[in-house]
C-alpha cells in the first residue's frame, strides 16, 4: 500500500459542490486517510479570474504513482474538466502532490509536485493534515516549508459557505 497526498482545486461554480464531488470520487481509488478544510485562495499564475477553493486529501492506494496520476486525470474528465490554458479556470483539478517518499521526474509526472514549497494554497491544507510529513526532495517537514512562506499564508483562508 502507498500513501498519496492529492491537491484539489476549482474556481468554477458551484465550487463547493465540485470540491465535495472530487473528494467523494477519490473514495473509488483507495482509502481516504485525511481531508483538509476547504480553503479559498486567490488565483495563481493568471490572476484575472475568480478565487479558487482548494483542499488536500490523504489517500492510501494499492497502485503505483504513474497509474494513480492517470486515474486522477481520468477523474477530472469524468467530473467535467475542460481543457484550458495553463493556470486558467478549472472545473476541477487534481494534483498528485506527494507519493510515499518517491521522487519521480518523467515527461508526464513530477513527484513531489514542483510547486508545493511556494504555494500557500497547497501548503496550508497539506500542513493541516500532515504537518510532519517530510517533503522527499527537500528533506524538510511540510510545517517547516509553510513557515518559509511567512505572510503569504494569509492568502489562504478557510472557506465559509455562508458567504454566498
Amino acid at each position: 500500500m502507498h500513501t498519496a497526498y492529492i491537491g484539489i482545486g476549482t474556481n468554477i461554480e458551484p465550487r463547493l459542490w465540485r470540491i465535495e464531488q472530487a473528494i467523494d470520487s477519490l473514495k473509488g481509488l483507495g482509502t481516504i486517510l485525511s481531508v483538509s478544510s476547504i480553503y479559498e485562495t486567490a488565483p495563481f499564475g493568471y490572476t484575472e479570474q475568480s478565487d479558487f477553493l482548494n483542499a488536500v486529501v490523504g489517500v492510501e492506494v494499492d497502485t503505483e504513482a504513474v497509474d494513480l496520476h492517470k486515474k486522477l486525470k481520468d477523474l477530472e474528465m469524468t467530473l467535467g474538466r475542460n481543457k484550458r490554458e495553463r493556470w486558467h479556470e478549472r472545473e476541477i483539478d487534481f494534483d498528485l502532490l506527494i507519493f510515499d517518499e518517491e521522487e519521480i521526474n518523467s515527461e508526464n509526472l513530477t513527484v513531489p509536485h514542483p510547486g508545493i514549497s511556494a504555494r500557500a494554497f497547497v501548503l496550508v491544507p497539506l500542513a493541516e493534515i500532515a504537518p510532519m510529513l517530510i517533503h522527499p526532495s527537500s528533506g524538510r517537514s511540510i510545517e517547516s516549508l509553510l513557515g518559509d512562506l511567512g505572510g503569504d499564508v494569509a492568502s489562504a483562508h478557510v472557506y465559509s459557505s455562508s458567504k454566498q
